[in-house]
């Protein structure tokens, strides 16, 4: 028995609905540079830092990121220079923000 596919979301509905990344709770935009195994990933963050990134459960299985992705990470409180992956942006989301000029601080490809 195959499951019921959910409808896929219309350009407009991917682009309304985007979420940004909360400031006040230390999360900021990032770029996957490498997949490291497990559940763990090195992404490149809009301060210029290279950071380890957990996936955790929650998305792991979920959502599937690869290199050159655009997340929302955010960072651990004690130890700042690793992160939690909180968001992956689907192509049309990541090139509106683009457009809106959210992203001049990271090294996005146009043709993404």
């Amino acid at each position: 028995m195959n499951k019921p596919q959910k409808p896929q979301m219309t350009e407009e509905e991917a682009v309304s609905r985007i979420k940004m990344p909360k400031r006040k709770e230390l999360e900021m935009f990032a770029v996957t540079t490498q997949l490291v195994g497990g559940d763990k990933i090195k992404a490149l963050c809009e301060d210029g830092v290279e950071r380890v990134c957990r996936i955790p459960g929650k998305l792991r299985k979920r959502v599937w990121i690869r290199d050159g992705d655009l997340i929302i990470v955010r960072l651990w409180d004690f130890q700042p220079i690793k992160a939690d992956v909180v968001w992956r942006y689907i192509k049309v989301q990541t090139n509106h923000l683009k457009k809106k000029g959210f992203l001049d601080k990271l090294p996005i490809e146009d043709g993404f």
